[in-house]
């Protein structure tokens, strides 16, 4: 047990890629990485920085606006036909932001919109435009009449309150969540990491088992969406405060998502970076990891370059050092293959992102090869209160390509607070 410590502090301190630590309950490093043991043997290398705040003397200084400061009436209706349609109708209040802006200009997310999916058999119902890239939100309309002859299978109502604020590096109540995807690990945010530590905010990124400096257990059963799910509820539980903030990278997002679903007063915005469009999780078994496991690992060498053709778009001396540094995409055959087969999750479908009533930004690299743009404009639609912004420099690691461009757009987000509409709160849409 000794040696397995040892082998996991000098992955924290020199970068060391080990996957085999012992059973301890915290490990704390200098560096603000630790070692936290969420079920007996399964063990996540996290890394956790608490800025030095001085203690205030007094109270804690309120914000301007009062109670109704931000606040924003989420009320929508959602209703599945049994041919698989689905409608929904938002009611409130439309939510206007004039710190960010969609690709095409108009800074107008979907937060007022009615919308109706194809139905199974392919028959597109009447609707109106398309979705224009960016904002990705379209308005559909249908004869009043045939929708009282069918008969709903499923209606949700979402009516509630949600007061929405600004989140400054000093407010001792907010924490930042940083959730890699499958090949990856906390490395990959090093940039914003880096970058809003030294704006004073809290930040968490753990390691998801098998990745980086975690544990690899040798079962297939540890790497399922719900085995990794319940490890992202046990570091939330663990870091959690006030408001927390929710940012994932591809597969990532589908832990933001389970998370916003779950905590639903807790989490207060959520970020998705090339999360792809809101349906449910199916195993992804491409070809190559079809493969004999012998095959597929004497190929795993060349996994990491394959990742670098596909995940940016440029393989130039910047792209291939960024894969060299740290523990980032150095996964092993076993790992990868048991990510992409447990990838399951059929409760996370289009009724499940309608159902939530948090702030979402969607950032999108224009020159992803693994999520088309028209995956995140369906994901705008569906979501009540959405934002998407495309970066045209940038392809699936957007982040680690263009951090600071990244950067400046998270935290714009992350400030950003709506408009507190005049009257009673409710707001007339124009």
């Amino acid at each position: 047990m000794l040696n397995s410590i040892t082998d996991g502090l000098l992955c924290c301190l020199m970068g060391k890629t080990t996957n085999t630590v012992g059973p301890l309950d915290s490990v704390e490093s200098s560096n603000g990485y630790s070692f936290m043991e969420v079920k007996p043997g399964r063990i996540l290398r996290v890394r956790h920085s608490t800025p030095n705040r001085p203690a205030p003397e007094g109270p804690e200084e309120t914000q301007p606006g009062g109670p109704e400061r931000g606040t924003v009436h989420c009320k929508r209706k959602i209703t599945v036909y049994r041919n698989g349609q689905l409608v929904i109708e938002n009611l409130g209040e439309a939510v206007r932001s004039e710190i960010l802006h969609c690709q095409n200009g108009s800074g107008e997310p979907n937060g007022t919109m009615e919308l109706e999916l194809p139905d199974p058999a392919g028959q597109t119902p009447a609707q109106g435009p398309a979705a224009t890239p960016g904002c990705g939100t379209r308005e559909a309309t249908a004869a009043p009449g045939k929708r009282r002859k069918r008969k709903p299978k499923k209606v949700v109502n979402i009516d509630c309150k949600k007061q929405i604020t600004s989140c400054k590096g000093t407010h001792s109540d907010v924490v930042l969540f940083f959730i890699h995807g499958v090949g990856g690990s906390l490395d990959i945010w090093k940039e914003q990491l880096d970058f809003f530590t030294k704006l004073g905010y809290e930040v968490v990124a753990p390691d998801l088992a098998g990745h980086g400096c975690s544990s690899a257990p040798q079962i297939a059963a540890a790497y399922t969406f719900y085995a990794l799910a319940e490890d992202m509820r046990a570091v939330f539980k663990r870091y959690a405060k006030k408001r927390n903030i929710l940012i994932g990278h591809s597969y990532g997002v589908s832990f933001c998502t389970f998370l916003a679903h779950e905590y639903p007063d807790l989490v207060h915005k959520v970020i998705m970076i090339n999360g792809g469009g809101p349906t449910a999780l199916e195993p992804s078994l491409c070809s190559i990891f079809n493969m004999p496991t012998c095959v597929l690992h004497c190929l795993s060498p060349c996994l990491a370059w394959s990742f670098l053709k596909a995940g940016f778009a440029r393989q130039g001396a910047k792209e291939k050092q960024l894969l060299k540094e740290g523990n980032a995409f150095n996964v092993s055959s076993f790992v990868l293959r048991a990510m992409m087969s447990g990838q399951y999750w059929p409760e996370g479908d289009e009724v499940y992102h309608a159902e939530l009533a948090v702030p979402v930004l969607l950032v999108h690299g224009m020159h992803d090869k693994f999520v088309p743009v028209e995956e995140d404009q369906r994901m705008a639609e569906i979501l009540l209160i959405a934002f998407l912004k495309v970066i045209d420099e940038g392809s699936h690691m957007v982040m680690m390509e263009c951090p600071e461009t990244v950067n400046t757009l998270l935290h714009e987000f992350v400030l950003w607070e709506p408009e507190t509409p005049a009257g009673d709160g409710q707001g007339e849409k124009k």
